[in-house]
């Protein structure tokens, strides 16, 4: 019989309905059962492209004798952490404070009052990993339940006072302003000083993108001219473009690599992903003008739309790893498949092209298959010349060879597409197309862009009949939004306003930054420190509500915000705005400086504050003509007036410039400016 999750509509939930579980959605019902019944809650959370979720469901969810001890000793309830980040994160935070690490899956006890405590993240069905079994986890659980509540319930107490504390931050800002060179300097270095200098990126494995990182490197650069900056920055990126975490044949990232090397990843591909990753590669290319990063822009665009995008101009949340039960098995090759499928000459060339060899080099390990993961790491040169063969040859080779090796994938089962869509991934990725058209000078980025925005306003934003906001929605799916937006969704949704109307100058686009401010500031912000909460006013069955400061995977909220603030402050002459982002940095100073890497966003707006916004203003007819899009202005507003008649003019730091005929000329001030700081 399936259970109550046969009603949702998350494909996470939907995956689980079926299980002999009888898993219920977060809501009224099943809390209001476990007080009925005095019985400890299990919250279980996931999503629906999460590998070892899938496991884990087919190891214990699945089993009927694992089902039976957990039917008759906990109220079960499911949560699609893309669905309820809010409630994903106030448990990943218990969590890890419980045994020192998260991730997903996430499994935690509650008391009936929602309080966690214990949890944990993965737990086999059998004796694995030097970890207790799930079925062990559950007749302790309930053991110490019926034997000790009392002390599992005082354990809790504690566990929610140390957690109120930790979202207690931000009431006192340091009085020392953060933004100097030298400690723009010292956030440089400090995110290099865990840079992996011979196989790119950060740290060691499991190997996260962390392209919030790579971008303050490419705009320190671009300032300084600090080498080793834009070197780790450039080598990060063309090793992830050359890695099995990038999808050869079809282009796309996946979320992050298991090993060092970026060889072997799990191979879900998140919508967010590809837009931080379409973020960075922009900039990347307009720094570099290096063509592997305008191909990749190129084939990542080509993938979003194929794949992910919607006929309402919305993107799809995710593609899953798994593909009939294993992971990976839809982008990986044998050497014999490869050989049936493409002449001798094309296997000459893709072969050791795409590393696929006879031996393989990946063996997927919960079904022992040995097969190939696609990754550079020669060139078509060099492989023309060892088959003797031009290398117009070779390339015309390779292409036939691609297109075969897709055809062939596009028979196989594909994975599970999370088709519900969600504000803040799709802002990401709106910004995203923005400046990948201001990069590229594709016109077909900027339509996407902006047919993009337009379904996102008409589609989660309610408006009251006076033109006032009265809701924003967090999720679509099934022709329904559904879920109050979080602060990310809002930030990420005001952050590619700002960068389409740096575009398009559009009145509208003006005139929703100057709304949904207004919004934000009477649901969301905080009275007693500067920051927003993650969740608007009112939200129920949360125990906390918090304030989320650091990037994860994707950026602080909060972050976000406070730059955004300080150009929307300019756009509309609102100085509090100003005033407030200052206050949020200098609230999370200390944390930016010694913590670089987990505070990138915070760091990008130390040097938006330190170099300055250049405002560019000039009246409506020369915004036709004139074009900065072909020059990197990392933080740059542009205002359309009718105040100065055929000319451009710069302002900066509250001082203008004299009115100059050409864009040409506004660069060079712009670029000598900097220098001299």
């Amino acid at each position: 019989m399936p259970n109550l999750l046969q009603y949702e509509t998350s494909p996470y939930l939907l995956q689980h309905a079926n299980n002999p579980v009888q898993w219920q959605p977060w809501g009224d019902a099943a809390i209001a059962q476990a007080k009925a019944l005095n019985k400890p809650i299990l919250v279980s959370i996931g999503y629906a492209a999460c590998h070892w979720c899938h496991v884990m469901e087919h190891e214990s969810f699945e089993n009927e004798a694992t089902a039976n001890l957990m039917n008759r000793w906990f109220v079960n309830i499911k949560i699609d952490r893309e669905e309820r980040p809010d409630i994903d994160a106030i448990y990943m935070d218990a969590v890890q404070a419980m045994a020192g690490q998260g991730g997903w899956p996430l499994n935690v006890f509650l008391t009936p009052d929602l309080k966690p405590f214990y949890g944990g993240t993965y737990f086999p069905a059998t004796e694995a990993y030097n970890r207790s079994t799930w079925q062990q986890v559950l007749q302790g659980v309930h053991t110490a339940w019926e034997q000790r509540s009392n002390e599992l319930i005082a354990q809790a107490e504690e566990l929610m006072a140390h957690l109120n504390k930790s979202n207690s931050f931000g009431s006192n800002a340091v009085l020392e302003s953060i933004v100097t060179k030298d400690n723009l300097m010292a956030m440089a270095n400090n995110i290099l000083k865990n840079a992996d200098t011979k196989q790119g990126g950060f740290g060691a494995a499991p190997k996260f993108p962390q392209l919030h990182s790579l971008t303050y490197l490419l705009r320190h650069y671009h300032f300084t001219k600090h080498q080793a900056s834009l070197q780790h920055a450039s080598f990060s990126l063309q090793q992830m473009i050359n890695g099995g975490i990038y999808d050869q044949l079809r282009g796309g990232l996946a979320r992050y690599s298991t090993d060092a090397v970026w060889l072997v990843p799990h191979f879900e591909k998140m919508l967010y992903d590809n837009a931080l990753f379409l973020q960075t590669l922009s900039e990347a290319y307009l720094l570099t003008n290096n063509s592997l990063f305008k191909t990749t822009i190129d084939d990542t665009i080509n993938f979003l739309q194929t794949d992910l995008m919607a006929t309402n101009h919305l993107f799809y949340a995710a593609l899953d790893a798994d593909s009939e039960g294993i992971e990976g098995k839809y982008y990986c090759y044998t050497l014999q498949e490869i050989e049936q499928l493409l002449t001798a000459d094309e296997v000459a060339v893709a072969a050791p092209y795409y590393n696929i060899t006879a031996t393989g080099n990946w063996t997927e390990p919960h079904h022992n298959i040995t097969t190939n993961i696609l990754h550079l790491t020669t060139t078509l040169t060099a492989i023309a010349t060892a088959n003797n063969i031009s290398l117009t040859a070779a390339n015309n080779l390779l292409h036939t060879a691609q297109q075969k090796l897709l055809t062939a994938r596009y028979k196989r089962v594909p994975p599970l597409t999370d088709d519900k869509c969600i504000l803040g991934w799709n802002a990401l990725l709106c910004k995203a197309l923005v400046q990948c058209y201001t990069a590229t000078n594709n016109p077909k980025y900027l339509q996407l862009a902006i047919n993009n925005m337009d379904s996102m306003l008409s589609i989660f934003i309610v408006n009251a009949d006076a033109n006032i906001i009265t809701n924003i929605y967090h999720t679509y799916k099934n022709e329904q939004a559904t879920i109050t937006a979080f602060l990310d969704d809002i930030a990420y949704l005001l952050e590619a306003l700002l960068q389409l109307y740096n575009v398009t100058l559009s009145d509208t686009h003006k005139a929703e930054i100057y709304r949904i401010i207004e919004y934000l500031n009477l649901h969301y912000a905080c009275s007693e420190t500067p920051f927003y909460y993650y969740t608007k006013i009112n939200q129920t069955h949360t125990i906390l509500r918090k304030k989320e400061i650091y990037d994860g995977a994707t950026p602080s909220g909060n972050a976000v915000l406070a730059s955004v603030l300080v150009d929307a402050a300019l756009l509309y002459n609102e100085e509090q705005w100003h005033l407030r982002a200052k206050m949020m940095l200098q609230s999370v100073a200390n944390a930016v400086l010694q913590h670089t890497g987990s505070f990138g966003v915070w760091a990008t707006l130390c040097q938006k504050l330190y170099y300055g916004v250049n405002e560019i203003k000039s009246d409506y007819k020369q915004w036709q003509t004139g074009n900065f899009n072909n020059f990197l202005i990392p933080y740059k507003l542009l205002h359309k007036t009718v105040e100065i008649n055929d000319k451009y003019m710069l302002c900066k730091h509250q001082t203008c410039q004299l009115p100059v005929a050409t864009c040409n000329i506004i660069v060079a001030t712009i670029k000598s400016m900097e220098e001299s700081m």
